[in-house]
Order: C-alpha cells, then structure tokens, then sequence
C-alpha cells in the first residue's frame, strides 16, 4: 500500500496489467454483479437534471425499471447504485450490434447531449474506492471476468492506473495523477529491482 495525501492506494493500481477487451468481454461488467454501479452524491442531483436525455438512449426495460425503482436504488451495502433489470444488468445498459454492453448514459454523453460521461464508479472500473472517516481506500477490483482485460494489459504492458489515466484525473485531479505516477517511476520500479 502506498499514500498520496488522504489517499490510501493498493499496490496492484500499479503492479498489475489491464486495459479493457470489450471484443471478449462484452462488457460484462455491466450486466453481472451483486448490485448496481454505484453513484456519488453529486451525481445523483446530476442524473436528475439530465435523465430526461437519456432516456432516448435507453432500452424499453431499462426505462421500466427506472420507473418501477427509481433512477436509483439503495442496496444492501446502503450504497445509492443504479437500478436493475431483473436483477440482472443495469438499467442504463444497452447492447450494440454485436452484443456489447455500452451505456446510455455515456451515449449521450458523445452525443454531446449532456455533460456527465457516467457514474465514476463506471469510468474508474477495476478501480473501486471506498471512504473511510480520515481517509479514501483505492483498490483493485479482481473479477473473474474480467481475466481478457488482464491478459490484453499484459500483452499491451499497461498498467491499471494507466488505462484508466482519465478517469483518475477526473476524480482526482491531474496532479495527483502525476504523484501516483511519479511514485511508479522514482519509487516503485527502483525498489522491485
């Protein structure tokens, strides 16, 4: 584990290889899992300006789940993530001609019909975060289906915190980006040789 501020960040961030293989993967990680994605505070009074934009983007059970539930639930981690179809995929999934899951949100988003990309929990997958009362908890995600992105970073040799450069920096900031990089380029490489 390394420290950057408040920032308390696994090693595998850094250690371990991933960049995304939507070809095999399908976007899998949109439709499996115990619940939805998680959503920021913040972002929960943005999904609320910006729903109505969306909703083109959507699949008819995905808006129906919306209706029955709720643009977002609360699961049992009291967590506010999105709703499900059928306890299955995310009700802001849709699937493209070869079967790949994308996001509605994020559709619009290109289309340049609104500004928020998707929840950060999304964009920073495998990272997944957690805030403690002093600190926030980086970590890597391992997921068994997630073994095609794991082996394309290997063969690519692409770090985590590589592939998901924009996403940190949106949460972050570019800054602290530079420090976790700065630290696997001046610190990390020269201690594991």
């Amino acid at each position: 584990m390394i420290q950057i501020d408040d920032k308390i960040i696994s090693d595998n961030i850094i250690d371990r290889k991933f960049v995304c293989d939507l070809s095999k993967c399908k976007g899998a990680c949109c439709i499996h899992g115990d619940s939805g994605a998680p959503f920021e505070e913040s972002e929960i009074l943005i999904l609320e300006q910006v729903y109505n934009e969306i909703v083109p983007y959507m699949r008819a059970e995905g808006i129906k789940a919306v209706e029955e539930q709720g643009k977002y639930v609360v699961d049992v981690e009291y967590d506010k993530v999105t709703p499900l179809v059928n306890g299955g995929e995310c009700a802001y999934v849709v699937f493209d001609a070869d079967g790949i899951a994308l996001c509605a949100i994020e559709k619009a988003f290109l289309d340049k019909k609104i500004s928020f990309r998707k929840p950060i929990s999304c964009y920073l997958y495998p990272i997944r975060t957690k805030v403690y009362h002093q600190y926030e908890a980086i970590n890597y995600d391992v997921w068994d289906i997630c073994k095609p992105a794991i082996k394309n970073g290997e063969l690519l040799n692409v770090s985590v915190y590589k592939f998901l450069k924009e996403p940190i920096i949106q949460k972050y900031g570019e800054e602290w980006f530079e420090k976790l990089k700065y630290f696997d380029e001046n610190y990390k490489r020269k201690n594991t040789k």
